[in-house]
């Protein structure tokens, strides 16, 4: 396993729709969880380091001593609420800055684990919220995406 680079923003692979996976990708799984860890993070999708493909890793629990990681392979949103919450969130791909981002409260996902096995979820709270943010990497959507034109110019001119 390997700690892997993450890319920041402006790096156009960021701004990429990424490709389903069709192939083995454990290793990179791996790796993308050793780097989420180390820096210190609690979900990493497959674009920040590079990879532009459909996966992301997370753990929501680990920095209060509960491990818990998920590997998402071609996840998919096949519900959200309709109660939204306003929040900040960080990036590791935009370091330092942390952004109000209007989330729903509950999403259910469908996903393939490294085996293939198909798993269906609601998160909720924190893991709803991280889930929807790692979801947004693999479509090409960062946090500043979501802002207001104003205030997307200023975190830009915070990040430069």
């Amino acid at each position: 396993m390997a700690v892997l680079p993450i890319l920041r923003w402006p790096d156009s692979r960021l701004m990429t729709i990424c490709s389903p996976v069709v192939k083995d990708v454990s290793a990179l799984a791996a790796d993308m969880l050793e780097t989420m860890y180390a820096a210190p993070g609690r979900g990493l999708a497959a674009p920040q380091i590079g990879a532009l493909y459909r996966l992301f890793v997370m753990d929501c629990t680990w920095k209060e001593g509960i491990y818990a990681p998920l590997i998402l392979v071609n996840p998919e949103i096949l519900w959200r609420s309709p109660e939204t919450a306003v929040g900040p969130e960080g990036c590791l791909s935009l370091p330092g800055l942390t952004t109000q981002v209007a989330r729903s409260k509950a999403v259910e996902m469908r996903w393939s684990d490294l085996n293939g096995v198909v798993n269906e979820q609601t998160f909720t709270g924190f893991a709803a919220i991280c889930a929807q943010h790692e979801f947004d990497h693999l479509n090409g959507v960062l946090t500043l995406d979501h802002l207001d034109p104003a205030t997307r110019a200023a975190a830009e001119r915070a990040l430069a």
